[in-house]
């Protein structure tokens, strides 16, 4: 299949058209009306520094729902200890800072380059992005982010500098969506550690019909409490 090249035209090919690998397009920027059209296509921006910007819609697609969720007694038993403090959006930047330092297994460096940072940072201030964090003795120990549209949440990344803090995070995450009647968490690229907390892979064509009834919903703007 062909692999397109983007022009300054803000328009996406239909996904269902990508690469085996999942590669739809190259090029483009990473403007907020970019990257809003590429998550309501099912498309996510994922390189490395130094590359063109590349666009993927894998197939399959690593989706997590919540009835599916199933948190450990252990997990359970540090989330009641109060251990943790858990805020929203408090501090974007440095979560997004702290992910891309993360060093992942079969990895030599980073796909959150400095230009992503900026790009998800102008998102978090547009109120499309968003992080929830993870406190120890008030210090950041982990946390998450992702972007929110409609009734669903893309996940991002993730990184803990203590046991457990990013999965207290992505506890409190589940119940926020909870809360408001979200339809699911895209995980996107499957991953050992996301299918552990009980993310499935489905098809692409599925989750591209699941994501258009989530985005009949309204968007949740605006920082989250």
């Amino acid at each position: 299949m062909p692999v397109y090249l983007l022009t300054d035209n803000i328009v996406f090919p239909d996904p269902r058209e990508a690469e085996s690998s999942g590669l739809v397009a190259i090029g483009g920027d990473l403007s907020v009306e970019r990257l809003l059209l590429a998550y309501r296509s099912g498309i996510f921006p994922w390189y490395s520094e130094g590359d063109p910007i590349m666009w993927f819609s894998p197939d399959p697609r690593l989706v997590f729902y919540f009835d599916s969720y199933n948190p450990s007694k252990s997990l359970m038993k540090v989330i009641n200890s109060g251990k943790f403090q858990v805020r929203f959006d408090t501090n974007f930047d440095l979560v997004i800072k702290k992910c891309s330092e993360v060093r992942r297994k079969g990895q030599s460096g980073t796909w959150i380059t400095k230009d992503m940072i900026d790009a998800y940072n102008c998102l978090h201030e547009s109120g499309y992005a968003h992080s929830v964090e993870t406190y120890l003795n008030g210090e950041l120990a982990g946390g998450l982010y992702g972007v929110s549209l409609g009734s669903a949440f893309f996940g991002e990344s993730m990184f803990h500098d203590k046991n457990n803090a990013s999965k207290v995070a992505f506890h409190f995450l589940v119940q926020q969506c909870l809360d408001w009647n979200f339809d699911f968490i895209d995980s996107q690229i499957p991953t050992d550690h996301m299918k552990k907390l009980g993310a499935v892979e489905v098809s692409r064509d599925r989750f591209l019909t699941e994501l258009g009834a989530a985005l009949e919903n309204k968007s949740r703007l605006g920082k989250w409490k």
